[in-house]
């Protein structure tokens, strides 16, 4: 395994998730999204604001696009890094690409205070969610090794399954 990369919908729980895998796989931890507030000095509504989301999609990209290199590292990705097919290329050359899956419910619960999705700065969160999904879906899906449903199950019990369905995967 070169990489353990996450992918999925808002509050599907892939930071959570992915800090809690690199922990027991002893790997170390990356966010793409932190990734690029770390290196532009600014948060996401911010570069979402000042560049729009082409601009904030052109810096995930490039994001991506190194952190896919690294060998040995838990990565978790935006919700949207499926949208470009560079990036969805890139994924899955970098490494096992894992989709936790999350119900529009369940999105909707776990990020109703989060202010830092500039998306869903909408009158309908619930109605850009299921848009959002409906559209991501299937590119989720294209690039996953492993599709794990993530509603309702303690973060303890997702790194479980995965490590569990990973293990059974032929090596590539």
């Amino acid at each position: 395994m070169r990489n353990l990369i996450l992918v999925g919908p808002m509050g599907a729980g892939k930071s959570t998730i992915g800090r809690l895998l690199a922990k027991e796989l002893r790997l170390p931890f990356k966010d793409s999204d932190k990734e690029i507030e770390l290196r532009t000095g600014a948060n996401i509504p911010w570069i979402f604001d000042r560049e729009g989301e082409a601009g904030f999609r052109d810096r995930e990209q490039a994001v991506l696009t190194e952190l896919c290199t690294y060998d040995g590292l838990v990565l978790a990705t935006g919700g949207g890094a499926v949208m470009r097919g560079e990036n969805r290329l890139a994924l899955h050359a970098g490494g096992r690409v894992v989709y936790l899956h999350a119900s529009v419910e369940q999105q909707v619960g776990r990020t109703a205070r989060d202010r830092n999705r500039p998306l869903l700065r909408t009158a309908d969160p619930a109605a850009t969610l299921r848009a959002l999904l409906e559209v991501r879906d299937p590119l989720y899906r294209e690039i996953a090794d492993v599709i794990i449903h993530t509603d309702e199950r303690p973060p303890r019990m997702v790194v479980l399954d995965i490590l569990e369905r990973l293990q059974k995967l032929p090596p590539r």
